[in-house]
């Protein structure tokens, strides 16, 4: 599954439209991620994004990057041998297509908006 479009608010992934937050994994598509603070990544946000196991982590943080991924986030990530990749939307999409080119076991979260 190929994310093939991103704008504000709207994320294309093959032939379906998304509106909301969501996870992409190899496993699919899981809408309405919601962090749980509405613009800063705790650690209890990775829970799924955990069980995928994956190698890399990249995070969307919005169109404008308005969901910040604290510090103690990458040192989570790192502790566990999982590389992290965070920055706007736009840039986190095209970095999380040329790493599933690249056949990485990768897990993407997406903040849509702000």
């Amino acid at each position: 599954m190929h994310i093939t479009g991103y704008s504000f608010g709207q994320m294309d992934i093959d032939d379906s439209s998304y509106h909301s937050d969501l996870i992409r994994s190899r496993a699919g598509v899981r809408g309405s991620w919601w962090p749980r603070q509405r613009h800063q990544l705790q650690v209890e946000d990775l829970a799924d994004i955990l069980a995928e196991q994956p190698e890399i982590v990249v995070v969307g943080t919005g169109y404008y990057g308005r969901l910040k991924v604290p510090e103690s986030i990458r040192g989570y990530l790192a502790d566990r041998g999982i590389e992290l990749f965070a920055a706007k939307t736009s840039r986190a999409v095209e970095r999380f297509n040329e790493l599933q080119r690249e056949n990485a076991r990768i897990v993407g979260a997406f903040h849509l908006t702000c």
